[in-house]
């Protein structure tokens, strides 16, 4: 199984080629653009129920997940995300563990990568960063996806990394975080930059070049208003 990742770093796609007969990809319920006709589709609640519940209400991400699999050779799959931007692919090793923002995840390849939540607090609420985070557990590659490009950032050794919180993609599982106000309270209020995340340790933090949140704040001057 191989697979290409097409219009970077604006419009992504992903396009994944089957080989041999039983290759499979797992992906996010309505990821799909187009697949050839020798590919099987099942879509059930990866993991069970209460697992897939989990996910869904918790995570950000869809209670179902589909399956495809090549019935016969020379099969192609089209996958993107809803939103604008990039894909990036993290290969994990058995035990290996990733945190991805709710929403960020597209596919992976391997039945056996493991995909749960984690408590992020009750700042991580407020941040807009979302009140849990998705751990995926090794092995498997995993495909993800963001709103603008993709950056990896490796953590300074002599301090910690600052990061908006509306820019927050995953980080490796050696990374601590704390959440806080941005200038204190005035530039919390003032700055334009509200909650930020401070991060420590070694490992590396993925950041998006553009934050959904600052532009639902372009976009709320030009809604359409109803005069009564």
């Amino acid at each position: 199984m191989r697979f290409d990742i097409l219009g970077r770093p604006d419009f992504s796609l992903l396009r994944v080629y089957y080989d041999a007969t039983g290759e499979q990809t797992f992906a996010e319920a309505g990821a799909m653009v187009s697949m050839s006709s020798g590919i099987e589709l099942q879509t059930k609640a990866r993991g069970g129920l209460l697992s897939a519940a989990k996910r869904a209400v918790l995570g950000g991400e869809s209670f179902f997940q589909n399956t495809y699999t090549a019935s016969a050779a020379n099969q192609e799959l089209w996958l993107a995300p809803g939103n604008e931007g990039d894909i990036a692919t993290k290969e994990l090793a058995p035990g290996e563990v990733f945190f991805l923002q709710s929403g960020s995840y597209l596919a992976h390849f391997g039945n056996e990568l493991a995909i749960d939540t984690k408590w992020g607090g009750v700042k991580g609420f407020f941040s807009g960063a979302g009140l849990f985070m998705l751990r995926m557990t090794g092995p498997g590659l995993v495909f993800y996806s963001t709103y603008g490009a993709i950056r990896q950032i490796s953590l300074p050794a002599g301090g910690p990394l600052t990061v908006d919180t509306g820019h927050i993609v995953g980080f490796t599982q050696n990374v601590q975080y704390k959440v806080r106000a941005f200038g204190g309270l005035k530039g919390f209020f003032f700055s334009g930059e509200g909650l930020v995340a401070d991060f420590t340790g070694e490992g590396t933090v993925y950041l998006q070049t553009r934050n959904p949140s600052a532009l639902a704040t372009f976009l709320y001057p030009f809604r359409p208003v109803q005069n009564n």
